[in-house]
């Protein structure tokens, strides 16, 4: 099969369309013939340190779309012509290639309205978005939060389900972006270039500050989050944790680091399961129109490296998803 192979750790320029042979599905597993997948800031930040337990040459690509070509001995679950997509496993070779193995039981059904595109902006960006805002933080229509990075992926989806739910959402983001963030829901735009953000926050609050925190960028505006967050607020850190000493948390405040690296080495098959079940919640809300999986450009799998070297400035807007077929 065709595959963008990186023969060692290092930069995205070293990546090359390759061959390798195509891989068959374990008793748990099944095989995905890929027609999209996702472009994700873990995939430069993966090629560069490595894993210790990739084989070389390895692919990259968490976010995988597209139709089940074969079933492992045990599945049931699913059948060959299934449109399916996924998070895959970062210790496993992903999706970058013509055809991808992942297990079966943290897969989800990609619903008739919804195009294999689609399905593929949603699996990294959207459940850390989903799970943030809807398991850890609990978002509730009276609240007032701070989603930060609002263009971004991770922020871009976390404002539209903060708005679905009919919380008054602020977001943080260059001033050529504020219409784009204001399109997805955000009710305050806040221009992190030319603005103090903690006193415009303070400012539209009130004195008051938020209930909720995504901390979607680094630690520096983790920290900021922790600032402005008023008493029993939440922040939720999928970028850089604060700093956190003894006064931190002197307000009976609670932090929660979103992470989806361990989900398929943990022993919590719930978790694991949990994974499919956000992807169909979030999948029925993008087949409902009520979240736009952000797709600001479609490019081919010879094209993910430039794709990805432009993720590593850290100002793209929307999603970058790669169609394969």
């Amino acid at each position: 099969m065709k595959a963008l192979l990186l023969d060692k750790p290092g930069p995205v320029s070293d990546l090359r369309v390759g061959e390798l042979p195509t891989p068959e599905p374990g008793p748990d597993e099944i095989r995905v013939k890929v027609h999209a997948v996702s472009l994700n800031p873990v995939d430069y930040k993966l090629a560069g340190r490595g894993n210790e337990n990739w084989a070389w040459p390895h692919v990259l690509g968490l976010d995988v779309a597209g139709v089940v070509d074969r079933v492992g001995a045990d599945v049931t679950q699913w059948t060959t012509g299934d449109r399916v997509f996924y998070h895959g496993d970062l210790s496993k070779p992903g999706g970058f290639a013509e055809y991808a193995i992942t297990t079966a039981h943290t897969t989800a059904r990609i619903p008739d309205a919804v195009s294999f595109t689609a399905a593929a902006a949603i699996p990294c960006a959207g459940l850390t978005a989903y799970e943030a805002v809807t398991r850890r933080l609990d978002v509730q229509p009276e609240h007032t939060v701070w989603m930060q990075g609002g263009a971004g992926g991770v922020g871009g989806f976390a404002v539209q389900i903060c708005a679905h739910i009919g919380a008054t959402v602020i977001t943080t983001a260059s001033a050529h972006n504020h219409e784009f963030v204001k399109s997805l829901g955000a009710d305050f735009v806040i221009d992190y270039n030319t603005e103090n953000v903690v006193e415009r926050i303070m400012e539209i609050t009130a004195g008051l500050g938020v209930y909720r925190v995504l901390g979607a960028v680094d630690v520096n505006t983790a920290n900021e989050g922790i600032e402005v967050l008023n008493f029993r607020g939440g922040i939720a850190c999928v970028a850089g944790m604060p700093t956190i000493d003894d006064t931190t948390f002197a307000g009976a405040k609670s932090i929660h680091n979103i992470a989806y690296g361990g989900a398929h080495s943990s022993t919590n098959r719930a978790a694991q399961i949990d994974l499919a079940r956000m992807a169909e919640e979030m999948i029925a809300l993008v087949a409902d129109k009520k979240i736009d999986p952000m797709i600001e450009q479609t490019i081919g799998l010879a094209d993910i490296p430039e794709g990805l070297a432009q993720l590593e400035t850290r100002h793209v807007k929307g999603k970058i998803i790669a169609e394969l077929g």
